[in-house]
């Protein structure tokens, strides 16, 4: 593993490798222990299983010191589903807090839950950053925000109030233009320190993509994605933007807002982000999908590993993964058979 390698992929620099990420590697406990000899919660656990898969980056957020919205105003639960092993994460949905369309188009988040003083979030950010960094030595260590426009709302009001809400796109501006504005003040906080990477995580679409008109997203969103971007690329950033589903649709108006790189998901499909943007951009994904690797052959896994490979020879950089993460529920031989199939045939 190499913080440099990911750098250099990264810059579209060359590299002896392309670099590797993967997504829920601590959800594999008893892998870990069999791997490491350690606990995944132990110190040094997880340092030591990046070292075993050769991970070169850490896909890493933080939404700030004024983040947890349900303690400081309305915010919905939506729960969640089992993902770890034992059940360990299951919540139970509640109830939106908000009951109308109208309750959702007078909310601002600024005013909702604050927003810190700004020096006091830019060291902040900087002391995360910097112990991040001294825990794990040899992979790049981003920065970002999670909970951007769409991801905010969804978190805000769930999904049933958003759609209501968003059906009057007139009157839903007002509210993208708030949570632009609490978001933007994360980035240029993020702007002021000295991390190299920022990743934009925005979940604004489904698997089968844009849930809006599409007309919303090059109108309201993207553009205002492009606001955020400003003074992070003044300071020489690079900006990974990150969704899950499907936004092929978008990633032209993406590249033009400024995005530097995609992080995406199999259903955004690998052979045309190389096309696409294979010699201008940063890709992180794959062809490989957790589906095969939980259900399938690894007949199957083997022939996507191997078309990743050979269409990531066409661009200039490429940071390997399992875009849909690597659930629980993987089986451990499938596991240890990717890792070194993939280390075996990565290099450039």
């Amino acid at each position: 593993m190499s913080r440099q390698i990911a750098l250099d992929n990264i810059h579209l620099r060359a590299a002896s490798r392309w670099g590797h990420t993967e997504y829920s590697l601590e959800y594999h406990k008893a892998y870990v222990r069999r791997l490491t000899g350690l606990e995944a919660s132990d110190a040094g656990a997880m340092q030591r299983m990046f070292e075993k898969w050769g991970v070169d980056l850490l896909w890493c957020t933080n939404d700030g010191l004024h983040d947890g919205w349900r303690a400081r105003g309305r915010a919905t639960n939506m729960g969640h589903a089992a993902y770890a092993a034992d059940g360990s994460d299951f919540v139970l949905a509640e109830q939106s807090p908000f009951r109308s369309a109208e309750e959702v188009w007078a909310f601002d988040p600024a005013a909702e839950y604050g927003l810190p003083d700004f020096g006091r979030q830019v060291d902040a950010y900087e002391q995360w950053y910097g112990e991040q960094c001294e825990q794990f030595p040899d992979q790049l260590v981003t920065g970002g925000y999670y909970k951007t426009l769409v991801s905010g709302a969804i978190e805000v009001f769930g999904w049933e109030m958003l759609l209501e809400a968003a059906a009057d796109a007139r009157k839903m501006e007002r509210v993208w233009d708030a949570f632009f504005r609490f978001t933007k003040f994360h980035m240029d906080a993020w702007a002021r320190t000295s991390v190299g990477v920022v990743i934009q995580h925005d979940d604004f679409v489904w698997s089968a993509g844009a849930f809006m008109n599409p007309e919303v997203y090059r109108k309201v969103l993207i553009p205002r994605y492009a606001q955020m971007w400003k003074e992070l690329k003044a300071a020489g950033k690079k900006v990974l933007f990150c969704s899950d589903g499907t936004f092929t649709q978008f990633t032209e108006d993406l590249a033009d807002a400024g995005a530097d790189g995609f992080i995406f998901e199999p259903t955004t499909d690998w052979k045309t982000m190389v096309e696409r943007f294979g010699r201008t951009h940063c890709l992180i994904g794959s062809d490989v999908d957790c589906r095969d690797l939980s259900y399938g052959t690894w007949a199957t896994v083997k022939a996507k590993i191997d078309r990743t490979i050979e269409l990531a020879n066409q661009c200039r950089g490429v940071i390997l993964a399992v875009g849909n993460h690597l659930p629980a529920n993987i089986p451990e031989q499938m596991m240890e058979r990717y890792r070194e199939c993939l280390m075996a045939n990565w290099g450039r």
